[in-house]
């Protein structure tokens, strides 16, 4: 990951995403809802869905213009509202180490910012980018409601499914990785068989990185997530990587007080080994479903991405799964 953020030409282009992103949130007539808004662009993040986006253009042989940077930053506004809602759900106060809306202003003011951030990415895609690609968004934007309904769904069950398990990070996180490559190649105006392997190929990436971060929440400390560990595990979403594990730990789940337990003995066991053996499957996947591209530079560090960003985990995050 951090190879494609340093290229040149990606990092050029999010800078002018970055700047994008802040006029448009910063675009209603309401200063509060700017201020609340400019809070979430402003804490930053990885930016890896529109590095994507920036990514896939460059290597359909298309340096990015100002469209393709508005779907980018379309793209990641989506992303950013779509996790104003997920705070107001988890009742979350940190994220990235600040305190969130909802901790800030409260839910309803944060909802309807979260809200405002979304459809300004719709609107801004339809006006100023092309209605192919407001549609990808809007489709988008529909499918991660329907993984939170899932998830929410699933809260606290025991015997929640690997497969169901799969269907909800699908809508919810690899929806807008897949969205990301292609919005780029509808922008390419790339032919229809570019389009569906480079989206195969966002969305298995997309599952890589929503397992890993499963991992993370269940393995890493709450200095190196900047939020706090385990916490999925105590808001009930049992996660694919604790479905996969070699420890049995159901017969402690949705017990208040039995967090530290299962976080212990999953620990000690192999479900670090075990996900990313799973995530290196679908890294493969993603590798294999790319299309020829037309710059074998940008088209070499997709290829390699998904296998570089789990083997970053591993080594930066899990020592003790690389000896």
């Amino acid at each position: 990951m951090d190879e494609l953020l340093a290229d040149p030409a990606v990092a050029a282009g999010l800078r002018r995403v970055e700047t994008r992103m802040r006029r448009l949130s910063g675009s209603s007539t309401l200063p509060g809802i700017n201020a609340g808004a400019g809070h979430v662009v402003a804490a930053g993040g990885k930016r890896l869905r529109p590095a994507l986006t920036l990514a896939t253009s460059i290597a359909l042989g298309r340096p990015p213009d100002r469209r393709v940077i508005t779907a980018a930053a379309c793209v990641e506004l989506v992303h950013a509202g779509s996790l104003v809602h997920d705070d107001l759900m988890d009742r979350a106060s940190e994220r990235r180490g600040r305190r969130t809306l909802n901790a800030e202003l409260g839910a309803g003011k944060a909802l309807v910012i979260g809200d405002f951030m979304v459809a300004r990415a719709g609107l801004a895609a339809l006006t100023s980018v092309s209605r192919p690609v407001a549609e990808v968004l809007a489709a988008t934007v529909v499918e991660l409601a329907e993984g939170q309904f899932l998830e929410a769904s699933e809260l606290f069950d025991p015997g929640r499914t690997v497969d169901s398990a799969l269907r909800s990070i699908t809508a919810k996180t690899a929806a807008l990785f897949r969205a990301g490559c292609l919005v780029a190649a509808i922008c390419a105006r790339a032919p229809q068989e570019e389009r569906a392997r480079l989206a195969a190929y966002g969305e298995k990436f997309g599952l890589v990185f929503q397992i890993l971060d499963d991992l993370l929440d269940l393995t890493a400390t709450s200095a190196q997530l900047g939020k706090p560990a385990g916490n999925d595990l105590r808001q009930g979403v049992y996660s694919l990587p604790l479905l996969l594990a070699d420890v049995d730990v159901r017969d402690l789940l949705g017990r208040p007080d039995t967090a530290e337990e299962v976080l212990s003995r999953l620990r000690a066991g192999r479900m670090a080994e075990i996900t990313l053996a799973y995530c290196r499957d679908l890294a493969a996947d993603a590798a294999a479903a790319l299309p020829a591209l037309r710059d074998p530079e940008m088209a070499s560090l997709l290829r390699a991405l998904p296998a570089a960003y789990i083997d970053r985990v591993a080594r930066l995050t899990l020592p003790a799964t690389t000896g």
